[in-house]
């Protein structure tokens, strides 16, 4: 089982933007010490609370920075720019990471930010669809272009100006051929999109604010999916992100992981409780899909949703999550606010040397194909 880093990323109001931008920085290149696989950053317009505006640039201040990870987009979102820019963009970061590119898509699901681009009373997810089968279409393709796609409201051409002996009219391919891997974030249970991604070799990450009983449902859908086209789905193309602390002590765990007022953890849920009420989309959080909302509280998210403990405690929660949802190939731990950094750094620490390959080894998997190798200790970035 492979370990990942997910970060939406989301701070507390009032914060120094230009500090938590470093922190972000910061940690990435921190799980790029400790061995992470990969590292997917989010992105927002209208969100005061989650700061990096533009995935793509973000991540490009990581590609010298870092040696291994991949770095994957967490999600562009595809309904806020025309899909010529973005396979233009996305091919560009794949020749600059010479290949260390995950590309993450999603249609954009806030709702102020589609308010702000005028596209609050368009159908996203059509839009998103839309544009996905341009971009592919343009890496695909060889100039002059002529893409126009039945139901498309995307047209490219570069017909009328095309002049190959000075390079005008093509576009730039990406570094991996023929694509960089895409990935799309699941939130809903029961997600039709997973079949969607099976049928076009889309790889799913699940949403680590999903309760895991719902987790199942992805990956039968990818399946179905999958065996549409006539192929079998691999575990290891399914990531599922989850919300993890991993401290020293039991303690500091519960301390830190939930009880305190000056939690992330709990700032965390109570912002993501608030903004899925207001999306009406928690039943992302229910038990059962008509269970009453005034059930659904922080002390109850935090609970369900937190995987927090000593290591072998840590290990143990992440075994019965695979118990209860099915072999995935990857683990994705998801970033909180440092409000305390020597205790988020730590978590990131026991989880990359401790938690994985302890894991790997009860799994059956072995040294030799364990993919968070521990590597030598590094110094904690200031």
């Amino acid at each position: 089982m492979r370990l990942g880093y997910f970060t939406m990323p989301l701070h507390p109001l009032g914060r120094d933007l230009t500090q938590t931008l470093q922190e972000d920085r910061e940690t990435i290149i921190l799980a790029d010490r400790l061995g992470f696989y990969d590292a997917f950053v989010g992105e927002h317009l209208t969100d005061q609370a989650e700061n990096v505006t533009n995935s793509l640039l973000f991540l490009a201040t990581l590609i010298e920075q870092t040696k291994t990870i991949k770095l994957g987009s967490g999600t562009s979102n595809l309904s806020h720019s025309h899909p010529t820019l973005l396979a233009s963009q996305a091919a560009m970061f794949d020749h600059l990471a010479k290949g260390r590119f995950i590309f993450g898509i999603s249609p954009g699901a806030l709702s102020s930010d589609a308010e702000a681009l005028g596209i609050l009373a368009q159908d996203r997810n059509q839009m998103f669809a839309e544009a996905i089968d341009v971009i592919l279409a343009i890496w695909e393709r060889e100039a002059p272009y002529k893409i126009d796609l039945e139901n498309n409201r995307f047209k490219v051409t570069t017909e009328q100006t095309f002049m190959p002996s000075i390079g005008r009219g093509i576009m730039m391919k990406p570094y991996q051929s023929p694509r960089p891997e895409i990935v799309g974030t699941v939130v809903a249970p029961h997600s039709k999109g997973v079949i969607a991604m099976g049928k076009r070799d889309f790889h799913p990450m699940s949403a680590n604010f999903l309760l895991s009983h719902w987790l199942s449902s992805h990956w039968a859908n990818y399946q179905e999916g999958k065996a549409s086209v006539g192929e079998v789905a691999k575990s290891s193309d399914w990531r599922v992100a989850r919300t993890i602390f991993v401290a020293d002590d039991d303690a500091t765990a519960k301390r830190y992981g939930a009880d305190d007022a000056s939690s992330p953890y709990r700032y965390y849920y109570r912002q993501m409780l608030t903004k899925m009420k207001m999306g009406k989309r928690h039943v992302i959080f229910k038990k059962t899909a008509d269970e009453d909302d005034s059930l659904l509280t922080e002390d109850r998210l935090l609970e369900d949703l937190v995987l927090k403990g000593t290591v072998n405690q840590v290990v143990d929660q992440i075994l019965a999550l695979r118990e209860e949802a099915g072999d995935f190939g990857e683990i994705v731990y998801a970033g909180m606010d440092l409000v305390d950094p020597t205790l988020g750094r730590r978590s990131m620490e026991l989880m990359a040397h401790e938690v994985m390959p302890r894991v790997n080894e009860a799994l059956g998997q072995g040294r030799e194909i364990n993919t968070v190798a521990k590597p030598e200790p590094q110094p904690v970035l200031a």
